[in-house]
């Protein structure tokens, strides 16, 4: 049988198309974007058509109501869809009922009223420590010059071995690094924290401040671009992005999963949630508990080690 028959009246058919061709020529989706609603608005007309005993036309699309989204979402559940694809059918779903209202064919509110399902949370994907510190090495880094190659290493090695935001390193200053054994961060909201200069950080920076060819003053900051100016996240970004080709890396291998690494390899060797908290800034300790997903195994061998019923 023809898929018009299908799964949905010819008129909804032909309007269905029109929307999918904005979303190419107008919207500018991408063809995996279309692609994907294309077949989550094919499986809901497909639905509609069981659920109405025939396929549905426009008048049945404006009488929908929550309940008919709901039991859609509720047998693709069923079918083993999980959160993300769920709630990406849902915004496709979304976008054609508000392509047809704006056309005056129909009314968009009751998709409006479903909520989105609840998305799980992402685990941090940290790298080894062999691949991190293979990372924030000077010798590892790509860049011709030496003084950017130094200036590389050393902004890597503050994210891994500090804990840092990538804004957070690029915004420290000499001031910063006078002596002391300890950085005082501000990051987001406002919030100061006190994270351990490790040796490794000291020597990458004090490395590049050699190296680099620029005269810094003591409260500009610290980390230049290639002619001078304020150095920018992009470009360390491009950076790690040239090393993990180099080195074979997954594309998870970013310079936030540096922090990551950071956090994850401390609760390895033993470290205590509330204190890689405060290294990290985290305001919530539920925040920080995500990193707990990450070394399972090696959570359930200091348990094993040190709980007196274990």
């Amino acid at each position: 049988m023809n898929e018009l028959l299908v799964i949905g009246h010819p008129e909804v058919m032909d309007e269905r198309q029109r929307w999918l061709a904005s979303l190419a020529e107008e919207r500018r989706l991408s063809g995996k974007t279309v692609e994907a609603y294309e077949r989550d608005t094919r499986q809901f007309l497909t639905f509609l058509t069981g659920h109405l005993a025939g396929p549905p036309r426009l008048a049945d699309i404006r009488t929908l109501r929550p309940a008919d989204l709901r039991g859609f979402l509720a047998q693709r559940r069923k079918a083993g869809a999980g959160a993300r694809t769920l709630g990406r059918g849902l915004a496709g779903l979304r976008s054609f009922l508000r392509y047809l209202e704006k056309n005056g064919l129909a009314n968009a509110a009751g998709a409006g009223a479903v909520r989105s399902p609840k998305q799980p949370k992402s685990l941090p994907k940290p790298l080894t420590d062999r691949d991190a510190l293979k990372v924030v090495t000077a010798d590892a880094q790509l860049a011709e010059e030496p003084w950017i190659a130094a200036r590389n290493a050393a902004v890597l090695t503050l994210l891994y071995g500090c804990g840092l935001r990538i804004s957070e390193a690029l915004t420290l200053t000499p001031d910063d690094f006078s002596g002391a054994a300890s950085l005082r961060i501000t990051g987001k909201g406002d919030k100061t924290r006190i994270v351990p200069l490790i040796a490794a950080a000291t020597e990458a920076v004090a490395t590049y401040r050699k190296l680099c060819p620029y005269h810094i003053g003591p409260g500009e900051p610290l980390f230049r671009g290639a002619r001078g100016a304020k150095l920018q996240p992009a470009i360390i970004q491009r950076e790690m992005q040239k090393l993990r080709s180099a080195l074979g890396l997954p594309d998870s291998a970013t310079p936030h999963a540096l922090r990551h690494s950071f956090a994850t390899h401390l609760l390895a060797g033993g470290g205590d949630l509330r204190t890689i908290q405060e290294l990290l800034g985290h305001a919530s300790l539920s925040t920080t508990q995500v990193y707990t997903g990450v070394d399972s195994a090696r959570l359930l061998e200091i348990y094993d080690r040190a709980h007196p019923r274990a």
